[in-house]
């Protein structure tokens, strides 16, 4: 089927304005130059009617009813929660927290569903599938949304994908040294490491493990170089710092705090900007001479992109009021955490501050894609 054009005079835009405000089918064809009757059938079909109009609005104003109404009757079943790693660990264990919270909050079951693997890449892509309808939530842990896509090729997009609810609490690492080390403080131990003939070693959790990627971004900042000594976990590499078999390690604080109130190790710096609430007479590195220096992992509440924002504030600020309530904030600090609790935009705010960080942190490590 053809369909033939016919070329149109100019016409001009007083023209134009003069010939639309005139009512539809006045013109006769033969009375006008340009073909009216043309203009007639195009107004009639295409500019839409006071009643077309008003439809719409009526639309758009009961889908937003509707999605509001549902927001506020949500839920009305289970609610799954999926966490990225095994039962038994921080992450688990504070997602069995915010869900029992939410439980008890909403009157639904929100049932923790444990999807380890692909450091935790295979459950952040089955939370990205899922239906964003409030009936699936993601623990989501620094590591699976910041450190494993830059380590790694995933099937998901950290920033796109996701729906930050609220972070529920922070990590710090404490920089720990063995006691006989001779130094006393962050600046000194910097001049010991610089002064000395061979570059001492460090320990980690294992190559690509946080406090191999924190330690890498120190000694970057810091002007100094260390070999690094890769354990198979955090417990052996500082059982390690204990004995004297390796000098330092960036360890996370709730294995350091317990080394370092018996007397095994000296901790001398935390990882974060902040002091942390669980050894508040410890000097961060920020203070201790690397401004901005803000290094720390966290565990936190999001849902799949699309989810209401009336659902996601909902639980946002049931997650804000648990953290308050002394009773929940004890579990977290049993967990060796700070809680938290922020707003979703500021979540979303530390999430994209902390891509570019991690991505730096594994290419000064130079732990290679896989």
């Amino acid at each position: 089927m053809s369909c033939k054009i016919f070329p149109v005079p100019p016409i001009s835009a007083v023209r134009l304005t003069s010939l639309l405000a005139l009512p539809v089918g006045r013109h006769k064809t033969g009375t006008d130059p340009i073909g009216l009757r043309v203009l007639d059938g195009f107004l009639e079909n295409f500019m839409p009617s006071r009643r077309h109009v008003l439809g719409l609005a009526a639309g758009a104003a009961t889908a937003l009813l509707s999605s509001g109404a549902r927001a506020q009757t949500w839920p009305q079943k289970p609610v799954t929660v999926i966490v990225p790693f095994a039962a038994g660990g921080n992450t688990d264990g504070i997602g069995r927290m915010a869900a029992q919270r939410l439980s008890e909050a909403f009157g639904k079951s929100f049932v923790v569903e444990n999807r380890p693997g692909a450091g935790g890449a295979i459950a952040a892509e089955m939370a990205k599938k899922a239906a964003p309808d409030g009936y699936t939530l993601f623990v989501a842990a620094l590591p699976v949304m910041a450190v494993v896509p830059a380590m790694q090729k995933v099937r998901y997009d950290s920033q796109k994908d996701f729906a930050p609810i609220s972070n529920i609490g922070t990590n710090p690492f404490a920089l720990v040294i063995n006691n006989d080390l001779p130094v006393k403080t962050l600046k000194e131990f910097v001049e010991y490491v610089r002064a000395s003939k061979a570059p001492p070693s460090y320990g980690s959790a294992g190559v690509g493990s946080l406090n191999h990627l924190s330690m890498a971004l120190f000694l970057k900042r810091a002007g100094i170089e260390m070999t690094h000594v890769p354990y198979k976990g955090n417990a052996p590499a500082l059982s390690d710092v204990v004995a004297g078999h390796i000098p330092a390690m960036f360890s996370n604080l709730s294995d350091a705090l317990s080394q370092a109130a018996g007397g095994n190790v000296r901790m001398l710096a935390i990882s974060s900007e902040k002091r942390s609430a669980l050894a508040a007479d410890v000097p961060t590195v920020a203070e201790s001479g690397y401004p901005n220096f803000n290094v720390l992992t966290w565990n936190g509440l999001m849902a799949p992109a699309g989810t209401s924002p009336e659902i996601i504030d909902r639980m946002a600020k049931e997650l804000a009021a648990a953290v308050k309530d002394p009773k929940f904030a004890a579990q977290l600090v049993n967990y060796g955490v700070d809680p938290l609790g922020d707003t979703p935009a500021e979540y979303t705010a530390t999430l994209a501050k902390d891509i570019p960080l991690w991505a730096e942190a594994v290419d000064i490590a130079g732990v290679k894609q896989q």
